[in-house]
C-alpha cells in the first residue's frame, strides 16, 4: 500500500551566525540545521521522512496538518 501525500508546512529562522534552523510545528521535534537555506529544505525532507517512519514503526497516528502556510508580508519598521 501507498503511503499518503501530505504537505506540512516547514518554518526556517535565520541564526545570528547567518545559519539556517527548521521546524515542523505539526511534528513536533522534527528540525534541521544547515549553513544555507537550500540545505536546511533538504535536511527538513529527510527529517520529515525518517519521523513519519518513526511514527508508523511505532504504531502511533500520522499528525494531519494543522499549521496553515501564508507568504511573506513587507511593511515599514
Amino acid at each position: 500500500m501507498e503511503a499518503a501525500v501530505t504537505t506540512y508546512a516547514v518554518i526556517i529562522e535565520r541564526g545570528e551566525t547567518g545559519s539556517y534552523g527548521a521546524y515542523c510545528p505539526d511534528l513536533p521535534g522534527c528540525v534541521a540545521v544547515a549553513d544555507d537555506m537550500d540545505e536546511v529544505l533538504e535536511l527538513m525532507v529527510e527529517a520529515i521522512g525518517f519521523h513519519l517512519e518513526g511514527l508508523r514503526e511505532h504504531g502511533e497516528p500520522i499528525p494531519h496538518p494543522s499549521t496553515v502556510a501564508a507568504t511573506t508580508v513587507t511593511v515599514a519598521a
